[in-house]
């Protein structure tokens, strides 16, 4: 049964509602967050990947400076 809310994600064990890993990539991040998401980084790359070479700490801190996703 689905949850009301989850917005297609998942809880974990605990109970928490999944979050991006670290191994997800970047296009699929794009599909979420616009093409404008991490300008110059290639699709095949992972999030912790970015993370580290931009020195960032979390995908909260990279999203911030980005314009909200256009709605449909």
């Amino acid at each position: 049964m689905e949850e009301p809310g989850l917005d297609k994600r998942h809880r974990d064990k605990n109970g928490e509602i999944s979050k991006k890993h670290g191994n997800t990539l970047i296009s699929t991040l794009r599909q979420t967050y616009g093409q404008a998401f991490a300008p110059g980084q290639p699709d095949h790359k992972k999030l912790r990947e970015i993370l580290h070479e931009l020195d960032v700490a979390s995908l909260s801190q990279l999203v911030k400076g980005l314009p909200p996703p256009p709605y449909v």
